[in-house]
């Protein structure tokens, strides 16, 4: 009898848990999921209507462009309120309200950079008609956060807070986030300087070279920057244009691009959309497709400021001038708020180095003097080339490669954004500021930046590359990568052989082909044999290497070898230029500064080049065996590359994390190759644009459209993504699984 009793409270137990676990499952996951049919009543002047289809993208059909703006602020919040919330307040300086003081030395130096105050400004002094989308967009936010206060995404609920309503200053500081990513560049400028302070100069300055800008890729095309191409009809199935996009930005759940499709009598457009900003930011309309990848010019400055900390005053041109105090209180949870205090130059935010010193960042994006505008919904209803480069002349960044396509037949390319012509300075370390000897002469007007219009070869590929050529006229400055992805892309797209579709070139954006990878591999067996290595770890590797093709695929041992040796043979030219510092050099265009070291040999590095490479390729045997094992060929470059795209809240939590995260899964690919890939980040879309018929284009992002993790399109998009595959564009036909319509209030 005791036994049944027992076995019934244990059953009454379990039951009520499990009515617990659904009752929770319900009100904060279930119950947020958009509401993705029906007719809503909303502050809009006439009906618009939102399919979605297959994947949860809205195709948004208005009858005015301001009540487009309403609508897309209005479903972008339904999937991606929390992502918004998040953006806005790391772009802010405001994470440290909602996650307390492990979020405080993030929100100090963002808010060191201001970024909220040049928001504040540049909205104020945007022009009505650029501020009505914003406006529109916002309200259509706050309609989606009032209609919603007890469904929203369970992060609100978790952290313990609610959304403020969206605004155009947040829109803004979106826009500022996506500008600090692509363009901060001054923690390189402070490496070569603390290389340099114990350093060889000529050393450190070889292996920074690419900063000064001198490294055009080999055989005189044209090939600016970014991983993106336009392929003119000459070479294409359809007798008209391709063009391809796969921007290489942070792995995140939710991704950074929101997909929608946006139609009035105005325009059509379609693509990827950055969540907080209205319009479509790659994609195409009727007429044209673009895309745009970072264009890696140096828009940022140090200087060294002769500053009195108490008194705020500093020397500039030989004057006493008086920097302008800002305070500022930051929330944080749980605590009494923390004061910073901060002193502001003429050049920008002073903040202090290692040594005590002041240094001041210029940075373009705090150039107040720089109107305001906004590319993209000009760029969402160009018809041709002239009204699309109308629309980037003004744009101030961060500076980017624009590459274009149209039905017509045509193909261009032109570099954007406000880049400083410097004079007489390389922009890699601080200068001092007291002399005033070296300031900003002005921006590279636009129509000087490096274009290209319909090359006869028929193919403009780009990789992040230099794209200004040996006679430029100014001074060049830019963390440009190697050649190394627009060759191979180049190499790709005229093998094929053939009239090319979508399909092929998305297996060209999928390739791990490492041509640095290749010749280094090549380089290791040529000294393991000039030097008769008589290891047996490194003899197995070098056989390894053998037989090995540059492929960087997550199955094989070599890739992996390959990474290991060329971290070791990195720091050993960085210890050699700057003793005691090998470790700290780790910047992203490394890459052709080593390989130049290697076919070059200068004297006065190694005592041997052969011998150090044998030396790395041991060292990075006796790694690997840590991490894998003894046996060298078993080696997964895939386990050594894996990756974890964890949802920043959901991770967090017990028991459930793994359903709100990606992975932990293998990867294939490297920096140098075509699929560019690290530990952090990773092709972030893929667009293959068919001029000749738009339905035929594809177009996917690394997980889904929804920010929900219980929504169908959470995920849905991964599988596709990691095995290189994709989905139809869908443009003039769409696929409809849904409708939902939003109808004027009575």
């Amino acid at each position: 009898m005791l036994l049944k009793i027992v076995l019934r409270i244990v059953n009454v137990l379990i039951a009520l848990l499990l009515l617990a676990g659904a009752a929770v499952t319900y009100w904060y996951f279930w119950k947020p999921l958009p509401r993705v049919s029906g007719e809503t009543a909303a502050p809009v002047s006439g009906r618009v209507t939102v399919v979605r289809d297959r994947l949860g993208e809205p195709h948004i059909r208005a009858a005015t462009l301001d009540d487009l703006w309403f609508v897309q602020g209005f479903v972008t919040a339904q999937d991606r309120l929390w992502q918004m919330d998040g953006l806005r307040r790391a772009a802010g300086g405001d994470l440290a309200e909602i996650v307390g003081p492990a979020a405080l030395e993030t929100d100090q130096a963002t808010r060191k950079l201001r970024m909220r105050r040049i928001a504040e400004a540049v909205t104020t002094a945007m022009a009505p008609d650029d501020r009505a989308p914003f406006a529109a967009y916002a309200r259509g936010v706050n309609f989606f956060i009032e209609s919603h206060r007890n469904e929203l995404p369970f992060e609100f609920a978790v952290l313990g807070y609610d959304p403020r309503p969206w605004s155009v200053v947040d829109s803004m500081l979106v826009s500022l986030y996506m500008f600090r990513d692509l363009t901060t560049t001054w923690p390189d400028e402070l490496e070569k300087r603390n290389l340099l302070a114990s350093g060889d100069r000529a050393k450190v300055d070889f292996l920074f070279r690419t900063r000064a800008g001198t490294e055009i890729a080999p055989g005189g095309d044209f090939q600016p920057g970014s991983n993106a191409w336009a392929i003119a009809g000459s070479r294409t199935a359809s007798g008209k244009p391709l063009l391809s996009n796969d921007m290489h930005l942070s792995y995140s759940i939710p991704g950074i691009w929101f997909l929608v499709d946006l139609e009035s009598p105005e325009m059509k457009v379609a693509g990827v959309s950055l969540p907080g900003i209205p319009g479509v930011i790659v994609g195409h309309n009727r007429r044209i497709a673009w895309g745009v990848t970072n264009l890696h010019y140096d828009v940022q400055d140090l200087y060294i400021e002769k500053l009195n900390d108490q008194t705020g005053q500093y020397a500039f041109r030989g004057q006493v001038q008086q920097a302008r105090e800002e305070r500022e209180q930051i929330r944080v949870k749980g605590r009494p708020p923390v004061e910073m205090r901060q002193w502001v130059t003429e050049h920008g935010p002073v903040m202090t180095d290692k040594v005590g010193e002041h240094l001041a960042l210029k940075w373009v994006a705090a150039d107040g003097k720089l109107p305001f505008q906004n590319p993209f919904l000009a760029i969402n209803r160009a018809q041709n080339w002239n009204e699309f480069t109308t629309a980037l002349a003004g744009f101030p960044g961060p500076g980017q490669n624009f590459v274009y396509a149209d039905v017509d037949g045509n193909i261009g390319y032109h570099a954007t954004g406000k880049l400083p012509v410097r004079h007489g300075y390389s922009g890699d370390v601080p200068v001092d500021g007291a002399s005033g000897n070296f300031e900003w002469d002005g921006y590279i007007p636009f129509e000087q930046l490096p274009s290209a219009y319909n090359p006869p070869n028929g193919l403009i590929v780009t990789a992040n590359q230099n794209p200004f050529g040996p006679d430029f006229p100014d001074p060049v400055n830019g963390n440009f990568a190697s050649p190394y992805r627009s060759d191979q892309i180049r190499r790709m797209l005229v093998a094929e052989g053939k009239k090319l579709r979508p399909a092929d070139t998305l297996r060209v954006q999928k390739d791990v082909y490492s041509s640095f990878g290749n010749y280094l591999a090549r380089a290791l067996i040529l000294a393991a044999d000039t030097r008769q290595a008589t290891n047996s770890d490194v003899k197995r590797a070098v056989d390894v290497l053998r037989g090995w093709n540059g492929q960087m695929e997550k199955s094989l041992s070599a890739p992996m070898i390959i990474s290991l040796t060329y971290q070791y043979f990195r720091k050993a030219a960085a210890e050699s230029a700057s003793p005691g510092n090998g470790a700290t050099y780790d910047v992203a265009f490394a890459v052709a500064p080593i390989e130049r070291l290697l076919r070059e040999r200068p004297a006065g590095w190694f005592r041997d080049f052969d011998e150090t490479l044998i030396q790395c390729l041991s060292d990075a045997i006796t790694e690997g065996k840590r991490m894998q094992g003894p046996l060298v060929d078993k080696w997964s470059y895939g386990r050594y590359t894996q990756i974890t795209i964890a949802h920043p809240v959901g991770h967090q939590i017990p028991l459930i994390a793994t359903y709100f995260d990606v992975g932990p899964v293998e990867m294939s690919g490297s920096p140098t190759t075509v699929k560019q890939l690290s530990h952090k980040l990773g092709p972030s879309m893929r667009m293959n644009a068919d001029l000749g018929n738009w339905d035929n284009s594809l177009l996917n992002i690394v997980t889904g459209e929804s920010g929900h993790m219980l929504s169908r399109h959470y995920k849905d998009e991964w599988d596709p993504y990691y095995s290189g595959r994709s989905f139809p564009m869908q443009f003039e036909r769409v696929e409809e699984k849904s409708t939902a319509v939003f109808m004027p209030l009575p």
